[in-house]
C-alpha cells in the first residue's frame, strides 16, 4: 500500500492518481471482498488486543468530497469491532463554545485515549479546506494552520498516539452519479442537500485545497493516503489493509493473568 502514501517532501498531483486504480490487488471485486472479509476478522483480533493491552492508541481521519465514502468505509471497514474501544468523531459547523476558542480545541478533547481507536469523520482539516475554498477566514489565518496542525499532530504522536490519514479520492463523473443514487432512491433522499450541488461546483477549488493539504502535513508521524474511491469494495480493502498491518507491527500481547489462579474453584 505504500504506492498510496503521500512521502513527506514529495509533491503529489491528484489530476494525476486515478481514482478508478486498483492494481495493488491481483484479483476481481468477488475476491476482493473475501479478502476483505478476512481482514476484517484479523481487524477484530487486533482491536481486542488493543483494547485490552491498553499501550496504543490509534487515530485514524477521513476525508473526503461529498458522497467520497466516509460513512460507509465505516460501516465496512469497523463491520464487527468491539464498539467499546472504538469511537467515531464527526465534525460539523462549529458551535459559539468551539468558534469561541482556538480550531483544535475540539479536535483534541476527542482524541483516543490508551487502547482506544477514535475514527474522525471529517476533522481538523476542515479548517483549511471548507474555510478557505469560502474564505470564512483570511488567507494569513488559514495559512499558518498547516504548521499548526503539524504542530498538534506531532504532539499526539509523541505521546503515542498513531495515526493514519486517509483522503478517499473520487472523480466528478463518480460524484454525480452517487449524488443522482440518492435522488433517486427513497431510503436516501434525507442525505441530499440543495447545498450540495453549489459545492459541486467549487470541485476545482477543493481540489487544490486538499492537494495543498496533503503536501503540506503529510508527514513521517502522520501520513497521508490517497484511497481510490471509485470502487467502494477498493477503497475498503486499501484501508483495512493499511490498519491491519499497522496494527500487526505493535506486536501486542494480552496481559498476563493475575498470580495463584491454578487452584480457583468457581462455585
Amino acid at each position: 500500500m505504500k504506492r498510496y502514501r503521500v512521502e513527506p517532501g514529495k509533491k503529489i498531483s491528484l489530476e494525476k492518481l486515478d481514482p478508478n486504480d486498483n492494481k495493488s490487488f491481483k484479483g476481481d471485486k468477488e475476491q476482493g471482498l473475501k479478502s476483505l472479509a478476512k481482514l476484517n476478522q484479523e481487524l477484530q483480533s487486533l482491536q481486542e488486543l488493543l483494547y485490552a493491552e491498553q499501550k496504543h492508541k490509534v487515530l485514524i481521519v477521513l476525508q473526503a468530497m461529498d458522497t467520497g465514502g466516509k460513512d460507509g468505509a465505516i460501516r465496512r471497514v469497523f463491520d464487527g469491532v468491539n464498539p467499546q474501544g472504538v469511537k467515531v468523531a464527526s465534525f460539523k459547523v462549529p458551535t459559539a463554545e468551539e468558534l469561541a476558542h482556538d480550531f483544535l480545541w475540539r479536535v483534541h478533547k476527542v482524541t483516543p485515549g490508551l487502547g482506544e481507536m477514535v475514527i474522525f469523520n471529517r476533522s481538523h482539516y476542515e479548517d483549511v479546506l471548507v474555510v478557505r475554498v469560502h474564505g470564512y477566514a483570511p488567507e494569513e489565518v488559514w495559512k499558518k494552520r498547516y504548521d499548526q496542525i503539524n504542530d498538534f499532530e506531532r504532539l499526539l504522536a509523541e505521546s503515542g498516539t498513531t495515526i493514519l490519514k486517509f483522503f478517499l479520492h473520487i472523480d466528478r463523473d463518480e460524484q454525480k452519479e452517487r449524488l443522482q443514487a440518492r435522488l433517486d432512491d427513497p431510503t436516501k433522499t434525507w442525505k441530499f442537500r440543495l447545498g450540495d450541488l453549489e459545492e459541486r461546483k467549487l470541485w476545482g477549488d477543493y481540489m487544490q485545497a486538499y492537494e495543498d493539504a496533503l503536501n503540506k502535513t503529510s508527514t513521517d508521524y502522520a501520513p497521508w493516503y490517497v484511497v481510490p474511491a471509485n470502487r467502494k469494495w477498493y477503497r475498503d480493502l486499501v484501508i483495512s489493509t493499511v490498519l491491519v498491518n499497522t496494527l500487526k507491527g505493535f506486536k501486542m500481547e494480552y496481559p498476563k493473568p493475575e498470580e495463584n489462579l491454578d487452584g480457583v474453584v468457581i462455585e
